[in-house]
């Protein structure tokens, strides 16, 4: 079933605030997530509670997109995290309709094809910026959830494939350099 993401999905965007260094909250900002858009695992309440509205407060299955600048993912926030608060470089795309997975959200918004998409209709020329508009009304095909979990395992499986490859490649690396400095000498 094609769809537009506004019709499946609630967004916002992120708050403006100053970290105060300490406090109840933490405030996600895109410097706490790795290259692969994945959250660190250390994260320190650093958001004063107070004055924070209700409707700030990220729930269990938040998709955070970052859409300002180059480096443009998504990834779903878990209750298991502190309690936080997007910043401003992010939309909090909240699924309203139990259809659609959270996590198969992400993917679709990681996927290299809708990568592309996005990032061609960026704003702005020194930081890129993708809209709300043109999140809001992009097409998603969303199949059944057991398709949704599959592909996602998949992906899963994929993603430890390629950290295989990658960790066999440097063992690689050493072993031969360890014989050539065995040969030297």
């Amino acid at each position: 079933m094609k769809t537009l993401i506004k019709d499946i999905t609630n967004i916002q965007t992120g708050l403006f605030a100053k970290p105060a260094g300490i406090g109840e909250l933490v405030y996600l900002q895109s410097k706490h997530f790795d290259e692969y858009g994945q959250l660190h695992a250390v994260l320190h309440p650093d958001l004063v509670a107070e004055g924070i509205s209700e409707k700030h407060l990220l729930k269990d299955g938040d998709v955070l997109f970052a859409a300002k600048g180059t480096k443009n993912f998504a990834a779903v926030f878990e209750n298991h995290n502190e309690p936080s608060v997007a910043s401003t470089s992010f939309f909090v795309i909240r699924p309203a309709d139990k259809k659609v997975l959270p996590q198969f959200l992400a993917w679709f918004l990681n996927n290299h094809t809708t990568q592309t998409l996005l990032k061609g209709q960026a704003i702005g020329t020194s930081i890129p910026s993708i809209s709300k508009q043109v999140l809001e009304n992009l097409e998603i095909t969303v199949p059944n959830i057991e398709i949704q979990k599959a592909i996602l395992q998949i992906t899963k499986l994929r993603n430890k494939e390629k950290s295989l490859k990658q960790e066999i490649e440097t063992l690689r690396e050493k072993q031969i350099q360890q014989q050539i400095i065995n040969a030297i000498k």
